[in-house]
């Protein structure tokens, strides 16, 4: 594998490696199409850090944003589809 796969595959597990991401995947898949107040509601967190988390999910490639007037919505990538498969093999374990 190249320099450049592993460094890309450390910016995905950076992506999910904290436990307010990780519960955000989880409920992004329950409830697709959340905005980030929404989220913020969900989780009971501040909104601001509700947003910067879900920044770093999308930047690892694992929540994708979509407009919807002056809201944006939120949804898992098949990406993070995977990642959630993987945890609940490793919580099982």
């Amino acid at each position: 594998m190249k320099t450049s796969s592993y460094k890309r595959l450390e910016r995905v597990v950076r992506g999910f490696s904290n436990h307010r991401r990780i519960q955000m995947l989880f409920s992004l898949k329950e409830h697709p199409e959340l905005s980030v107040g929404e989220i913020a509601e969900k989780l009971k967190i501040n909104l601001k850090t509700a947003a910067a988390h879900v920044q770093k999910l999308a930047i690892a490639g694992l929540v994708l944003k979509r407009n919807e007037g002056s809201v944006v919505r939120h949804k898992i990538t098949a990406r993070a589809e995977n990642i959630l498969k993987f945890l609940r093999i490793i919580e099982l374990t």
